[in-house]
């Protein structure tokens, strides 16, 4: 399966080395009309979640008639080409974390971030920035993934935190096993400082979300730990989030991302809408933990909870 997905993407580098959509000088004025094609090709970044979305976009398609594959390619330097392209034609992405790529993409990796908490001013620039691509960014439903941060239910009991504001006013000096970049990012060390007044005293480099940085904090030597909104697996270590009151975090609601002359269709759009009334962030991480920690297939779980919603028959 490695070598497959190996050979997939340096088979989509070779082709978007070719054909990356339209030219830098016409991407002001794309004006073709949404295709429709039956046979669509949906792609995932490898990833868990990722994985577990497009099974959910590509059942869904096929309950609504459409032909539909799948394919892996765990770099988003390859596939927002290969989507632009065609080669792939619907995506799952974050809103916030695409529209700052693609303002990097277009601007320089200095340019000024264009997602933020707001999720209107976020959706707004991401769609600015797609549709001169040939991009259509469809609608975001009620999930998120977005960084969160993690403390022990006992020390949370102990001092009687329930959100990230509370932990701040408690004047309780904390450790936080975090990615090395946690020092400089503006959500991270920098953000908890400024937003909620938090005494970090040093970030453990542990990663984000990994089970070093989750033991860390499970045996006190840390007092909290950067992890995600989705996270399967807090409870095993006897962890729960903190809620972010004051929305340090970005925008990251999950949405489809189609290839407007290909997928940008009525019916893509209709069959990827029913997710947005059902999929919320605490299915995600279900799902999440069904595949990590019940090592059931991600095809299988997909199908369940679309069943389970009475969305596939």
């Amino acid at each position: 399966m490695r070598r497959a997905r190996a050979a997939t993407a340096a088979l989509l580098l070779l082709l978007t080395g070719c054909s990356t959509g339209p030219s830098l000088e016409n991407r002001g004025t794309v004006t073709a009309p949404p295709g429709d094609s039956h046979h669509l090709t949906v792609g995932s970044a490898g990833f868990t979640e990722s994985d577990l979305l497009a099974q959910l976009y590509s059942q869904l398609l096929k309950q609504a008639g459409y032909r539909t594959s799948l394919l892996t390619v765990a770099n988003r330097e390859l596939y927002e080409p290969a989507l632009e392209s065609g080669q792939i034609d619907v995506v799952p992405e974050y809103a916030a974390t695409f529209a700052d790529w693609l303002n990097a993409k277009a601007h320089g990796a200095d340019a000024e971030p264009v997602g933020s908490p707001d999720l209107n001013a976020t959706m707004k620039a991401l769609r600015r920035l797609a549709t001169p691509r040939g991009l259509t960014v469809l609608d975001p439903g009620r999930a998120v993934d977005q960084n969160a941060f993690a403390v022990s239910a006992s020390y949370a009991r102990e001092h009687g935190l329930k959100t990230l504001s509370d932990l701040g006013a408690s004047g309780l000096r904390v450790r936080l096993a975090a990615g090395d970049e946690c020092v400089q990012r503006p959500y991270c060390e920098p953000g908890l400082k400024k937003t909620y007044g938090i005494d970090i005293t040093a970030v453990d480099p542990k990663g984000v979300g990994t089970t070093q940085a989750k033991r860390a904090v499970q045996s006190g030597q840390d007092q909290m730990v950067l992890t995600t909104t989705t996270d399967a697996t807090l409870s095993d270590f006897g962890l729960v989030l903190l809620t972010d009151d004051k929305h340090l975090q970005n925008a990251d609601y999950v949405v489809p991302v189609v290839n407007r002359s290909r997928a940008g269709g009525a019916g893509v759009t209709k069959a990827l809408g029913k997710l947005n009334d059902v999929l919320t962030t605490a299915d995600l991480a279900s799902m999440n933990q069904q595949v990590d920690s019940w090592r059931r297939l991600a095809e299988d779980v997909a199908r369940t909870y679309l069943e389970d919603k009475g969305l596939l028959r």
